[in-house]
């Protein structure tokens, strides 16, 4: 059971927000009597778990991971009804979409409610030195201590077999150079949107497609979603060496959007417009997945499409 005190810190503290600074990692950690921030993240998996939205398994998983920096990401399960399942998003890729977009260099532990489930012990092998992450399973009584992933998936594959051993891996920097040209034929009236909302629109994803960690596909993308409020929230497209593993932009701008807002209720998602941005005559595209999410979670939005030239 949650311990009382962490119950009531939780509610005086902002535990809700997907991310905690360095400084005040270290201050709850000397408050609920811990010595090192690791230990602190088996405590904070109930409340990472309060904030998932899975309205199809009604199955919450929440993640808790420390980033080098010292800070503090969470993670939850989405899902989407109306949906194929394989657009839901796990936590433990909602953690590393959260660390990757607060410029996280790397995570050094991991707490998760539930053992990781092979999907998201390959999606963690995208990550420097990611057999050396410690992982701990708070649902597994016998098992109450940090655990290397290499523990979880002992004989891996991942980029080292399919790529150059200093190409870029996710978290790093990318420096992917390519050039926006015109807008595709979704130039349809903004429907109450502003321009200025569009123009933010564009530029964030265009950000996040230069951001993304493609190695395997070279079909540089990212999404962003602008809510009713006009803010933006943007996500890049990260590849796993398998493949299936794979975040897409779309589900990246929504792991954005829901840590920004500090999660999502049941009233619905406030998404009022999108952009895509995306390599031309790549091998493979996201705007009919966009679409499709879109016409589903989000019916009144207009989307704009926007291709880069590498």
């Amino acid at each position: 059971m949650e311990p009382k005190h962490v119950r009531s810190t939780a509610e005086k503290t902002s535990l809700h927000r997907f991310v905690i600074e360095a400084d005040e990692a270290a201050a709850i950690a000397r408050e609920w009597g811990v010595s090192t921030v690791a230990e602190l993240l088996p405590l904070l998996v109930p409340a990472a778990q309060r904030l998932a939205r899975p309205p199809i398994s009604n199955y919450r998983v929440g993640a808790v991971g420390l980033g080098s920096s010292g800070r503090i990401y969470l993670g939850v399960n989405l899902e989407f009804p109306g949906l194929p399942l394989h657009h839901s998003v796990h936590a433990e890729q909602f953690l590393v979409a959260n660390a990757a977009s607060c410029g996280e260099a790397a995570i050094r532990f991991i707490a998760v409610s539930a053992a990781p489930c092979g999907h998201c012990r390959q999606f963690l092998q995208e990550i420097r030195g990611a057999s050396e992450i410690h992982i701990l399973v708070t649902s597994d009584a016998d098992a109450a201590a940090f655990r290397p992933l290499s523990h979880f998936l002992p004989c891996p594959f991942g980029p080292l077999d399919l790529l150059h051993k200093d190409f870029p891996l996710l978290l790093e920097p990318h420096d992917n150079h390519a050039r926006l040209l015109h807008p595709l034929a979704s130039r349809e009236a903004s429907k109450g949107v502003g321009r200025s909302v569009d123009d933010r629109l564009r530029e964030a994803a265009e950000g996040a497609a230069r951001a993304s960690h493609a190695p395997y596909s070279r079909c540089l993308s990212g999404f962003a979603v602008a809510d009713g409020e006009g803010k933006v929230y943007a996500g890049s497209y990260a590849e796993s060496a398998a493949y299936n593993p794979s975040l897409g932009p779309v589900q990246a701008a929504i792991v954005a959007y829901v840590a920004a807002r500090g999660g999502t209720g049941e009233e619905g998602w406030d998404i009022v417009a999108a952009a895509l941005v995306e390599n031309e005559a790549a091998a493979v595209a996201h705007e009919g997945t966009a679409r499709v999410f879109l016409a589903a979670v989000a019916p009144r939005a207009h989307l704009r499409v926007y291709r880069l030239r590498s």
